[in-house]
C-alpha cells in the first residue's frame, strides 16, 4: 500500500496569524513547532528555495562533490535523488524529530550515510547550509527577516537534527555556526571537476521544474545571478551579467513589498503533499534513497 495515505494532516485554518502565534512559542523549547510554522506557512517558498541554493554551496567542496560523482545518482537519476532528499527532511519536520514517521526518515538517512566514510567537518558543513541559508536569503529576499527568536529556533531544529545523525561538535549558537560557516568555505572552496559536473546535473533539474529543456540556456545565467563569486570560481562558472543580477534583486524585492499586502498563508504548504513524477502513486520512506 502506499505508505502516504496514513500521513497526518496540518490544520488547513489558522488561528491568528503565524508570526504572532510563532511570538507566543518559547524557541528553546518550541523550536520543532517554530521551524514547522515556518517551513509550512510563514516562509514555505523562500525556504524551499533557499534550500536548493544551500545544496549548491555543498558542490563547491571536492571531498563532497566526489563523493556525489561517486554514486552517480546526482548525473544519472537527479530528480529522484533531489526527491529523495526534499521528502526526507520535510517528513521530519511536518511530522516531528522523534514521530515514528521522523525516525523513518532520519534512519533512512543515517542507512545511506552510513555506507560511507564522510568526514565529520563535511557533514557538519552541509547542516550548516541548512541552518544559515534560509535566513541569509529571507534577509535579502523575504518579505521579512526572521526574528532573532525564529532564527533561534530554527537552528535548534537543525541542531537537533544534526544530532540525531551523529555528526560531532555542533556549535552551540547560531552565531558561531555561521562564523564556522564561512571559516569552513574560505577554507575548502576550490574547483574541481566533480563539482561542475554535479552542479550541472541540479541546476539543468530545477530548471526543468520552470521551463522546458530548449529554454535552458536562457535559465541558466538565472541560477549563477543567485551564486556570489567564490562559489561560481569552485564551479568554473562565469558570472551572471551584471544587469541580470540587478533584474532579478529588484524583481524579488518587489515580490517582498507584494506579499507585504497580501493576505497570509491560510494553508501549509506540505512537500510530503507535493505530486511528484518521481513518485505518481506515492512513496514508502523505507524505498527512499539510495542502497547496496
Amino acid at each position: 500500500m502506499n505508505d502516504t495515505t496514513s500521513r497526518p494532516k496540518t490544520a488547513s485554518r489558522r488561528p491568528s496569524r503565524v508570526a504572532d502565534k510563532i511570538a507566543a512559542l518559547d524557541p528553546e523549547k518550541d523550536y520543532e513547532a517554530i521551524a514547522r510554522l515556518l517551513y509550512g506557512y510563514e516562509f514555505s517558498w523562500d525556504i524551499e528555495r533557499a534550500l536548493e541554493f544551500a545544496l549548491f554551496r555543498t558542490y563547491a567542496v571536492p571531498s563532497i562533490s566526489k563523493l556525489l560523482a561517486k554514486t552517480g545518482e546526482f548525473e544519472h537519476r537527479p530528480r529522484k535523488r533531489y526527491d529523495d532528499t526534499e521528502l526526507i527532511l520535510a517528513e521530519a519536520i511536518e511530522n516531528g524529530l522523534d514521530s515514528p514517521r521522523g525516525r523513518r526518515s532520519i534512519n533512512r538517512m543515517n542507512a545511506m550515510h552510513g555506507r560511507f566514510r564522510i568526514d565529520n567537518d563535511d557533514m557538519l558543513y552541509v547542516l550548516s547550509t541548512f541552518m544559515c541559508e534560509p535566513i541569509r536569503w529571507l534577509d535579502r529576499f523575504g518579505r521579512r527577516a526572521m526574528t532573532e527568536a525564529e532564527q533561534r529556533a530554527w537552528f535548534l531544529y537543525y541542531r537537533a537534527l544534526g544530532e540525531r545523525m551523529g555528526i560531532l561538535d555542533i556549535p552551540d549558537r547560531l552565531d558561531a555556526m555561521m562564523r564556522w560557516n564561512a571559516d569552513y568555505e574560505a577554507a575548502n572552496f576550490r574547483y574541481a571537476d566533480t563539482n561542475k559536473r554535479i552542479a550541472v546535473a541540479t541546476s539543468d533539474l530545477l530548471l526543468g521544474f520552470y521551463a522546458p529543456r530548449w529554454l535552458f540556456w536562457a535559465g541558466r545565467p538565472v541560477v549563477r545571478a543567485f551564486l556570489d563569486r567564490p562559489l561560481l570560481d569552485a564551479m568554473g562558472f562565469k558570472p551572471a551579467p551584471g544587469w541580470l543580477q540587478r533584474f532579478l534583486r529588484v524583481a524579488l524585492k518587489g515580490r517582498a513589498r507584494l506579499l507585504r499586502r497580501l493576505p497570509p498563508r491560510r494553508r501549509p504548504r506540505l512537500l510530503t503533499q507535493v505530486p511528484r513524477p518521481t513518485y505518481p502513486e506515492g512513496y514508502r520512506i523505507d524505498e527512499l534513497g539510495t542502497f547496496r
